[in-house]
């Protein structure tokens, strides 16, 4: 055997054959360039559509889809899915323009150090439209939140389909909302309008439980104002068309409006703490600091003595709930009925209760509406309601 490794040795002394290095050395260059190349594929990512758009995206007082994640989940607790997710589509030069992500950053995080599965779609690549490649990313966190049994939160600024791709990305949309109907009741699903958006984008926001949008950059709408001006011949802005004022108070798709994105992002996660995880769990509770034995003076007066006269029924909701803390739903529509969430000892209620500052109280089919959609969330997540009543009935002819 010697012998033989010996001859081997000679001949490949003698051979002008190139001897390769040790296979360690391959492994290790390769290891170091797989590596890198990841790196530059994940700053890529980051950049979403490149510093220009973000600047663009700051100087119209927006954030980006990450900083937006960022600020929404308790710090260093989001974990990204499919970060290096590109679109498949070869039609019309796509396959030149591929953006790491695919115009959404989806996965999950902690809010408050409560779990949440989140979307934020990135308005710098594509202008945030839906792929089939955004689809799936979207689906499977909506897919694993119903498993885990964890609400969703959706962080809408997309201008719809994706045109180049046509069927496949209406098929995407179909895939979401079959995932919306078959959440609903069972997990809180939650969506914040952030940006333009239209057509398809806005179909899954209104099925969900809570829609809220930001004044003045945000909108909700079937088709543009450009659309309806060559149909109709209407001249429309989009603030009238589908803006945060006609959401909250005409049309009632929206629950809530917020000045800016960091306030909206604030207030979100506030609200999502009276929120139970899903139609398994209780409400959730925490620490209270008013006492429950504490006098409420202002009860003995705020009611006045003439049955005609009117009063805020707000003042004695906050009086009673803990620390004055209410989270008032719909506050600019049907304001003839207040609904929302409050704590009682410690606990999520949810309160409805008759307004006589507005219709003397009187039910009509707003106010009506309002509260059967809030009581059947309530109903559907183990809250239980605090009802204030003062209504003289529904109002003739509603």
């Amino acid at each position: 055997m010697a012998g033989a490794v010996s001859r081997v040795s000679v001949l490949l002394k003698s051979s002008s054959l190139k001897v390769l290095p040790p296979l360690r050395w391959c492994t290790v260059a390769h290891n170091i360039a797989v590596k890198t190349a990841i790196d530059e594929k994940r700053k890529a990512a980051l950049l979403g559509g490149g510093q220009g758009r973000i600047d663009k995206q700051h100087a119209k007082g927006k954030l980006t889809a990450r900083e937006r994640l960022h600020l929404l989940c308790d710090p260093d607790s989001f974990t990204e899915y499919d970060m290096f997710a590109e679109h498949r589509c070869t039609d019309f030069g796509m396959e030149k323009e591929k953006y790491a992500g695919d115009g959404v950053v989806t996965g999950h995080g902690r809010i408050h150090g409560r779990p949440v599965y989140l979307f934020s779609q990135d308005f710098t690549v594509f202008g945030g439209s839906l792929s089939s490649a955004h689809a799936r990313k979207i689906c499977k966190v909506m897919d694993q939140a119903m498993l885990v049994g964890v609400p969703v939160i959706g962080l809408n600024d997309s201008g719809g389909a994706r045109i180049q791709e046509g069927v496949e990305s209406l098929a995407g949309y179909a895939d979401i909302f079959q995932r919306n109907v078959l959440a609903s009741g069972v997990i809180p699903q939650i969506s914040m309008i952030m940006g333009p958006c239209a057509g398809g984008a806005v179909y899954s926001p209104a099925l969900t439980d809570y829609t809220f949008m930001v004044r003045d950059t945000s909108y909700l709408f079937i088709t543009g104002p450009d659309v309806v001006k060559s149909v109709t011949g209407e001249d429309v802005t989009q603030e009238e068309l589908g803006g945060a004022k006609t959401h909250t108070a005409v049309s009632g798709v929206a629950h809530h409006a917020f000045d800016n994105d960091v306030d909206a992002l604030v207030r979100l996660r506030e609200f999502y703490n009276f929120l139970p995880l899903s139609n398994r769990d209780a409400a959730p509770r925490r620490q209270c600091d008013d006492p429950p034995e504490r006098p409420v003076y202002s009860l003995d007066t705020v009611v006045p003595l003439e049955s005609t006269a009117a009063y805020d029924m707000l003042d004695i909701i906050r009086a009673v709930v803990d620390e004055r803390d209410f989270f008032e739903i719909q506050p600019l529509y049907a304001k003839n009925i207040i609904v929302g969430f409050a704590r009682m000892n410690g606990r999520t209620v949810g309160i409805v209760a008759n307004q006589p500052k507005f219709a003397a109280g009187c039910l009509d089919i707003n106010a009506s509406v309002k509260g059967a959609r809030f009581v059947r969330f309530c109903d559907a997540f183990n809250i239980p309601i605090l009802t204030f009543e003062d209504v003289p009935g529904f109002l003739p002819g509603w």
